[in-house]
């Protein structure tokens, strides 16, 4: 294979061999191994559609190693993140599903300890924001999906109204289950371009609708988290949460149709999947809850 000029120009020790990491959705990653051992780059602009900013995602990623969550970055520049290689493997759903607690502990942790490490000026995710902004660049890019945004916004307007006041933490917003890594000693999450301060809802509704978790374990992912079984008013607002993280990621994936291209990837397609999935979860949202109006 013929390594891309781009990898070879970066601070390696002598000779590398490198191997591509397949299934990202929006940056292209490598393995690449030197007389040193082996690392992940990865490639990848800002995205403003997307609120992200690699400069906070390199910060925070520095953050989560030195609260012991993430791999060591060991070195930066612009378009170009460089990893240390966790000799671990990447979760499927069945392992969220398999280990609600394991996962409920992992974010507690996380939610409490990396506050004291990240830097710099704050950055809040509110994911009913990021749908209403999605809206907006949909709307100016004419996207096919524009004709959907009335109803979806309208389904986000009254999930936000469920919600309820919790303490603000510092959250990762992207627990899509290839993001936990397992060496078969701890848990481990990478990929750190959506976290900020934000609700804990969000995270823990994320990584539940990501993973497809039942009734049954999301109670034990919640009992774990909150050190009791969630009230009424915490479980309706974890239940809309979990239908807005799956329109979030459709929404992500209709404003990446607009903006990005990566090998193999049907952002359309993969839009249509969680809309497929949101009226799952939004059916079993109203038989809990009815509706707000």
């Amino acid at each position: 294979m013929t390594l891309p000029e781009r990898l070879r120009r970066l601070p390696f020790a002598g000779g590398i061999s490198a191997e591509p990491l397949l299934g990202g959705l929006s940056n292209e990653s490598w393995k690449v191994t030197d007389a040193r051992g082996s690392h992940v780059v990865r490639f990848g602009r800002d995205f403003p559609f997307h609120h992200v900013d690699r400069a906070r995602e390199v910060m925070t990623a520095r953050a989560a190693h030195a609260a012991g969550f993430g791999p060591a970055v060991e070195h930066a520049e612009p378009g170009v993140s460089v990893f240390a290689f966790l000799d671990a493997r990447t979760w499927g759903p069945e392992d969220l599903r398999a280990n609600p607690e394991r996962v409920a502990d992992l974010l507690r942790r996380f939610h409490a300890e990396m506050p004291a490490h990240v830097e710099g000026a704050a950055f809040l995710f509110w994911p009913f924001h990021v749908i209403r902004d999605y809206a907006r660049t949909l709307r100016a890019g004419e996207s096919p999906f524009t004709p959907e945004l009335p109803a979806l916004l309208a389904l986000a307007a009254e999930l936000e109204q469920a919600q309820i006041p919790l303490p603000i933490v510092f959250g990762h917003h992207d627990l899509l289950p290839a993001n936990f890594l397992d060496d078969g000693k701890r848990l481990w999450l990478i990929d750190y371009e959506y976290a900020g301060f934000g609700t804990a809802l969000f995270d823990l509704a994320g990584a539940a609708s990501n993973a497809g978790m039942t009734p049954e374990e999301t109670d034990r992912l919640l009992a774990t988290y909150f050190g009791a079984a969630p009230d009424r008013p915490l479980r309706r607002a974890f239940d809309a949460m979990q239908c807005a993280s799956l329109l979030r990621e459709a929404m992500w994936a209709m404003t990446s149709a607009l903006h990005l291209s990566a090998p193999g990837a049907d952002y359309d397609a993969y839009a249509r999947e969680n809309l497929t999935r949101l009226q799952a979860a939004l059916s079993h949202y109203r038989s809990q809850h009815g509706t707000q109006t």
